[in-house]
């Protein structure tokens, strides 16, 4: 059989052309290294259900997507071989979180060939516009397709070899095998023998539970332990809560209520745990749950809980409450939708400056109270003529009555308070 056809049966003249044409092209896609790694990171969310979720790892797939991308066109323009650059470490960390949530490494790795494709993609169509001498644009294709397959050959093996030395050291973990029974139970599998999972977890199933998702700066994980076990002494629980880490930053909690503690309860501690160390947590709460059903449901409502907080970003409080934004969690599935709908429902009350804060929060109140200008103006500590004045105001801002669509302002409202930024209107 013949050797098959490559680049190298262009001409010398040809192979400069081939050359410069790569470079060129890597050049001017460097320029659009953001656009790319954004069309990248959603097909790849779209494509491949396991990598699609918690925001922050979407985030941190787009630092590895991006930085992948600005590897491959640095190499093409500027001709070094793939085994010479240095993996981005985006790149690695992505691996390690995903190994230390449990998602397989085919899902990785298929990121990696779906990204492969698509940047493809991008670079034909950019070769397309050149116009170029067919002889020359089939050398360059050659080049690029096979440059790009080394460099994700070599980098996939990178990567695999990270995953797996991370999954092995997370596994090896003490609190593992804990950990593996309670994912198990949220995901559905009843107990086949209840006391000797209670045993196993050191956490009883049968009476109240509160969940708590709790999070803080990278590698502070047991801080957010130590923060959960003074919250359960603080709100008089019957017993230790069960913690388990769901990655290195993020902490799934479960307190033990007593007949008398509560939700707001727990809120009141945390904010003086807060004002006491300074410490950068952040609590997502479900509602109180009894029994194996009420331990998954108050989980689930956590978890919705810090979506909203995890949406909101900067804006988002210490500490979030699925009775505060359970209505919002559903507006986080698609923050652009929702943007454009609070604008559509709020009007110019949806603008992002302090002065519409003031009136949003004054109207929200008014609204809250059934429309009591002293029950606000209590609430507020304002007089109740300051508290008609801001609601007549607002009303204006939005540009239509209060009365018209009064369900969907409440909800703006509520979306603003807890999204903050991420559905607002800038200011102009």
């Amino acid at each position: 059989m013949g050797v098959p056809p490559s680049s190298t049966d262009v001409s010398p003249a040809g192979l400069a052309q081939v050359g410069g044409c790569v470079r060129a092209i890597a050049v001017a896609l460097g320029r659009r290294v953001v656009e790319i790694a954004l069309d990248l990171r959603q097909l790849m969310a779209t494509e491949i259900a396991e990598l699609d979720g918690d925001p922050r790892i979407v985030e941190l797939l787009g630092a590895s997507v991006e930085g992948n991308v600005e590897t491959i066109l640095h190499m093409l323009a500027h001709e070094i071989p793939a085994e010479r650059m240095e993996p981005p470490s985006a790149a690695f960390e992505y691996a390690r979180r995903l190994a230390q949530r449990g998602v397989p490494v085919n899902a990785l790795l298929r990121a990696y060939r779906v990204g492969h494709d698509r940047l493809l993609r991008w670079m034909f169509a950019e070769l397309d516009r050149r116009r170029e001498d067919p002889v020359v644009a089939l050398g360059v294709a050659r080049r690029m397709v096979g440059d790009t397959f080394g460099y994700v050959d070599w980098i996939c093996q990178q990567v695999a070899e990270v995953y797996e030395e991370e999954r092995e050291r997370w596994l090896a973990n003490r609190d593992t095998l804990r950990a593996g029974r309670v994912r198990a139970l949220l995901d559905g599998d009843g107990p086949a023998d209840l006391d000797a999972l209670e045993t196993t977890l050191g956490y009883g199933l049968r009476g109240r539970h509160l969940a708590l998702v709790a999070w803080s700066g990278e590698g502070e994980g047991a801080a957010v332990v130590r923060l959960v076990g003074t919250l359960a002494d603080r709100t008089g629980c019957r017993g230790r809560p069960l913690c388990v880490a769901y990655d290195h930053a993020t902490t799934w909690a479960w307190l033990p209520l007593g007949r008398d503690s509560s939700v707001g309860d727990l809120t009141k501690a945390v904010e003086a745990l807060v004002e006491e160390n300074g410490q950068a947590v952040r609590i997502a709460v479900g509602e109180p749950g009894t029994g194996v059903a009420g331990f998954r449901e108050s989980h689930r409502q956590a978890v919705r809980a810090q979506t909203v907080a995890l949406a909101a970003g900067d804006d988002a409080r210490t500490i979030t409450t699925f009775a505060d934004v359970g209505a919002v969690a559903l507006l986080c599935a698609d923050l652009d939708a929702a943007r454009i709908w609070v604008a559509d429902t709020l009007g110019g009350l949806a603008a992002d400056d302090p002065q519409r804060a003031r009136l949003r929060e004054t109207l929200r109140v008014f609204l809250a109270a059934g429309g009591s200008y002293t029950t606000a103006a209590d609430h507020l500590t304002m007089h109740k003529n300051s508290v008609r004045y801001r609601v007549s105001r607002a009303e204006r801002e939005r540009g239509r009555p209060l009365t018209e669509g009064r369900i969907d302002l409440e909800l703006a409202l509520l979306a603003c308070r807890w999204l903050g930024r991420a559905v607002l209107t800038p200011a102009r």
